[in-house]
């Protein structure tokens, strides 16, 4: 099978090259599964995992939101962070979790609601991508 060349890079450098033979992943339009052929895009994405396929092997990459762009052949995603399941840190990624949900939950008038469900979805999608990869 044709497989496309994927490419996941953040401002800290380049997480992942490879070839794979699909890509799923969540824009905020919805989500996405690319073959290679797709037509060409860009798309904005969401606090989610990006699932890879390809040569029996299955490898997901959580990601901060960031951008798709789709070619033909090729699918680069420009994300503010990405982290493989192997290089997240659990513990932190839990009290992470902890501390967003302790903020949500306070009902103060100083916390800012939107920055604390934010980092409560990245935790989770860490979490998410690091348990169900091992």
């Amino acid at each position: 099978m044709s497989t496309l060349t994927v490419s996941v890079v953040t401002p800290d450098g380049p997480v992942l090259e490879d070839a794979f033979e699909m890509v799923s992943c969540k824009a905020e339009s919805g989500e996405l599964g690319i073959l290679p052929g797709h037509i060409p895009m860009v798309a904005p994405l969401t606090i989610s995992a990006v699932r890879l396929k390809g040569e029996g092997k299955s490898d997901r990459i959580a990601v901060s939101g960031g951008f798709l762009e789709v070619r033909p052949e090729k699918v680069t995603i420009l994300a503010q962070s990405a982290e493989k399941p192997a290089d997240i840190d659990i513990d932190r990624a839990r009290m992470a979790k902890e501390r967003a949900e302790r903020r949500l939950q306070d009902k103060q008038a100083d916390i800012d609601f939107q920055r604390a469900e934010m980092a409560l979805k990245r935790a989770i999608n860490r979490l998410d991508v690091y348990e169900n990869n091992f």
